[in-house]
């Protein structure tokens, strides 16, 4: 009998006439089927042990190639972490009302930057901006892509050429690499550094001004805090001191609270209103983290000034789109109705009482029929109340092999990212959604019956 020979592979015309073939071509296309089989071929090649596949082997290879190829790589995760506001997983998930305004404003054609009452061309900004100035109070608002990009824009539109001062508390590097002193100098504008790394005072502040600083900037330090002997004057002050010499005070928020965080036993957090009220021309702030919307940088203050940012060039560089806008109109009308606390993913999980928590992973560990409920803690995160956390109650796994388990559950369908305690693997109730209850027990149950 003939040894095997790479010369018995069929060609990719051939397997092409295959019923699996045509099947393979309605799901993915030709074009793309041919590159799978031509691959599934190169394969089979290059296999060391010439072992020739038959054509329904390519074919399944084939397949298998064309569905990691399309699989998606952006997908929906179950976060047992507790982290609330897990950069790495999204942020903030929107709420029911916001999903519903992007899916209406694009599943069709959309009124962006049109005008129906007039029937000519609209303003994009308006969409936002009428329910942020209700909101807060602020002359104007815009709103951009982040809050990076918002810090850029105003630096770029207001102090390019000029002299920014900025206290070196707040000279601070968040997530991504991204340094306040390096989008700063990126702006156009020369850098003034006051102060001393922890400790800055409002005679620093009227020394630079008086020395030719032109604008404030307030930086959120993010997720970092300086603790021991350290200390900054009051926004209110700082800004006053810059009016006395007619220069700007512009107040980077960060995360940007509309509510009091004070009121869920967490440190308080400054207020969008807070900085208006306390002498910020300009206040920028995340619409992902404790506002509980999308991805976009918010933009309050004086009219005239807000007005010179939408006619600035970069604008249309950092401007959002109509999903972004769709979802934070919507997220800003449940703050208008008072609603937030219960309508907004982020603030229903802060706001969760530790006691329905513990039911809840009781009722998780009897359903398992395993597992042990253990009072524990939930973290803010995302760049908001560095060190702050609310109480909670955890489900922890059986001891053994954690980091197996913890791999075996981030390949589930879907992915339940979780994590480890004393060596075990622990989930954390706050920050898992109700409805994905049944997926997460239905995917532990396979799991651990694997794992005994």
């Amino acid at each position: 009998m003939a040894a095997p020979s790479l010369r018995d592979l069929p060609s990719v015309e051939a397997l092409l006439q295959m019923d699996a073939a045509a099947h393979l071509v309605s799901l993915y296309g030709r074009a793309l089927t041919v590159d799978a089989l031509r691959a599934a071929l190169a394969a089979a090649r290059q296999a060391p042990d010439l072992q020739i596949p038959s054509a329904e082997q390519l074919m399944d290879r084939a397949g298998a190639l064309l569905q990691s190829w399309l699989a998606p790589t952006l997908r929906s995760v179950i976060n047992a972490t507790g982290v609330v506001l897990h950069t790495n997983l999204g942020r903030a998930p929107l709420s029911r009302a916001a999903l519903q305004a992007v899916q209406q404003a694009g599943e069709g054609y959309a009124t962006l930057e049109f005008d129906l009452e007039r029937g000519a061309r609209g303003a994009r900004s308006l969409h936002a901006e009428t329910l942020l100035t209700r909101l807060t109070g602020a002359e104007a608002a815009l709103v951009v892509n982040n809050n990076a990009a918002a810090v850029l824009l105003i630096l770029s539109a207001l102090a390019k050429g000029k002299r920014a001062v900025i206290s070196r508390t707040q000279l601070v590097e968040i997530g991504g690499g991204f340094r306040v002193p390096d989008v700063m100098r990126q702006s156009g504008a020369k850098l003034m550094e006051i102060g001393a790394t922890n400790r800055v005072h409002l005679e620093d502040y009227e020394a630079a001004l008086a020395g030719g600083g032109q604008l404030v900037l307030h930086a959120h330090p993010s997720n970092f805090r300086i603790i021991g002997f350290s200390g900054e004057p009051a926004l209110a002050e700082v800004a006053a001191a810059a009016h006395r010499t007619g220069c700007l005070m512009v107040d980077d928020l960060g995360s940007g609270a509309l509510l009091d965080t004070a009121r869920w036993g967490l440190a308080h957090e400054p207020t969008v209103m807070e900085s208006l009220a306390a002498g910020a021309d300009i206040v920028c702030f995340s619409g992902d983290k404790l506002l509980g919307g999308p991805q976009a940088g918010i933009i309050l203050g004086q009219a005239e000034l807000i007005s010179r940012l939408k006619k600035h060039p970069l604008m249309r560089a950092v401007r959002p789109d109509k999903l972004c806008l769709a979802a934070l109109a919507a997220t800003l009308t449940h703050y208008l109705k008072g609603e937030a606390e219960r309508e907004v993913p982020v603030w229903r999980m802060i706001a969760a009482e530790p006691g329905a928590l513990q039911a809840r992973a009781c009722q998780w560990a009897q359903t398992l029929g395993l597992g042990e409920v253990l009072a524990g803690e939930s973290t803010i995160g995302g760049g908001s109340l560095p060190g702050e956390t609310r109480p909670t109650w955890l489900l922890a796994l059986p001891p053994g092999r954690a980091n197996r388990l913890l791999a075996d559950l981030r390949a589930a369908d879907p992915p339940v990212i979780a994590r480890i305690e004393a060596e075990r693997v622990v989930l954390d109730p706050r920050t898992v959604l109700p409805e994905q209850d049944g997926p997460l027990l239905a995917a532990l149950n396979r799991l651990l019956a694997g794992h005994h």
